[in-house]
């Protein structure tokens, strides 16, 4: 006799739906979540070697004595739009909710284009540029959530 459990293959179909219904967010919110909570964990982890380097990167700049802030600001955005990835992944497959990957989207683009501000005002076009690349990722997300 084979036991039916028709709850838990209906919940499996609707996962599999929300996860085609939103491939493409999820794969985006996938970057997010990898470049965020890979770079906050790397300025946690070696805090004083970020310090160093920013307040050289910035030292003829207005930012150079706010450095130890504006780090600790990033990594707090950072880890925040890292951690509303993995909760709106969860959301879009459950049930199918785009607030919380919403969320996710803009505060990485925030977070982007904060690092972006400081590496214009370094004058570090090069950095800017590769900043750029990412914050067109994350947009396209954001437009991909609230199209």
């Amino acid at each position: 006799m084979q036991l039916k459990l028709p709850y838990k293959t209906h919940i499996h179909n609707i996962m599999i739906e929300n996860f085609t219904d939103n491939i493409v967010a999820i794969t985006i919110l996938l970057f997010v979540l990898i470049t965020f909570l890979q770079s906050g964990i790397d300025k946690i982890s070696d805090w004083k070697g970020n310090i160093s380097w920013l307040t050289d990167h910035f030292a003829s700049t207005f930012l150079a004595a706010m450095v130890p802030l504006a780090l600790f600001i990033i990594l707090i955005t950072e880890l925040i739009a890292g951690l509303l990835a993995i909760i709106g992944i969860y959301y879009l497959l459950s049930d199918n909710s785009t607030g919380v990957a919403i969320s996710a989207m803009f505060i990485s683009c925030v977070t982007l284009l904060l690092l972006l501000f400081g590496q214009r005002i370094a004058k570090d076009y090069q950095g800017a540029l590769t900043i750029t690349c990412y914050f067109i990722v994350t947009i396209f997300g954001l437009y991909v959530l609230t199209a």
